[in-house]
């Protein structure tokens, strides 16, 4: 079977793809813009779709008769395929949830620990040798510990990340989610204004697309304490990130750590000439091993298709 792989993955992963498939490997970084996503779908049996990659109804629409049959994406977020459409074309897709889940809290405890202790900044100081030594109320931020925290997306990863947060450091969580979950650390559901309105620190952790766009507005980070962090690692377009930009100008929040953007991998101007805002340029999963066992879920996925077998993580 012929498979593509829209941007190159670890050694590891790409020498087992030789092994089980016929490959080809685009030569570039970039994602698959339209036309290559309706000559893929013409010309591969299988995909393997990474962030971004534009495969929305018209590209399946332009190829009625699609060869391909299974898009494996590369990652657990999949909002940049139109799954329903894929699946009236006949096409089934994949993520690979679970391998990306301790990493992407890792991050969010990192966006949290260097904008309440002002980290960026302070390297900032010390890299341009404006540092003049330490003094009692040299950049004083937030002390972690103990802090209230709200986990908006109380899936696998926003759970991940309230574990960090309550048994590493005291936190007490609550959260905003569609349904109560049962989790193993003490937890208090919310609504979602409510919640904002006593948070210390707001991490999003939702999935993205259309039910969660511009889940976080002006509405939303004006019920914010003016102390209070916001948090994101979940998928760019669940913030308005012109409001939040308005919102950190306007002192509404104290600050705010990002590792998504609106519209990556453009990041405005304004984010970045705010000194109270910790950016990350979405490094969610990025480690070597984590991204090995990424490749090796969505591999599992296309030799599954290609035996006859049930799709190991179909969504």
């Amino acid at each position: 079977m012929k498979l593509l792989i829209s941007r190159r993955l670890p050694e590891s992963v790409m020498a087992e793809a030789a092994h089980h498939f016929d490959v080809t490997c685009r030569p570039v970084t970039t994602p698959m813009d339209h036309a290559e996503c309706v000559a893929a779908l013409r010309d591969y049996d299988i995909i393997l779709p990474t962030l971004g990659d534009a495969f929305r109804a018209p590209a399946f629409s332009e190829v009625p008769d699609a060869r391909c049959k299974l898009l494996a994406n590369f990652g657990v977020g999949y909002n940049h395929i139109d799954v329903t459409a894929a699946r009236a074309a006949g096409i089934a897709v994949t993520n690979t949830p679970g391998a990306v889940t301790g990493a992407t809290a890792d991050i969010a405890m990192t966006l949290i620990l260097m904008t309440a202790r002002r980290a960026g900044e302070g390297e900032r100081m010390v890299r341009t040798g404006q540092w003049a030594g330490w003094h009692p109320t040299q950049m004083l931020g937030m002390h972690v510990s103990g802090r209230t925290v709200c986990i908006i997306g109380m899936g696998r990863i926003g759970q991940a990340i309230a574990r960090r947060c309550h048994f590493g450091f005291g936190c007490k969580i609550i959260y905003a989610n569609r349904s109560p979950k049962s989790v193993d650390f003490p937890a208090t559901q919310m609504d979602l204004p409510a919640a904002l309105a006593i948070a210390d620190i707001v991490v999003v952790a939702t999935p993205g697309g259309a039910e969660t766009h511009h889940l976080m507005g002006a509405a939303q980070f004006a019920a914010m304490q003016r102390h209070a962090l916001f948090i994101n690692i979940s998928r760019g377009d669940v913030v308005d990130e012109m409001a939040l930009i308005a919102a950190l100008q306007a002192d509404q929040i104290a600050g705010a750590g990002l590792d998504v953007y609106e519209c990556e991998p453009v990041v405005p101007q304004e984010l970045i000439a705010l000194e109270n805002v910790t950016l990350l340029p979405h490094l969610g999963t990025a480690a070597l091993d984590v991204r090995e066992d990424m490749g090796r879920m969505a591999l599992a996925n296309c030799i599954a298709f290609a035996e006859g077998r049930a799709l190991p993580n179909q969504v």
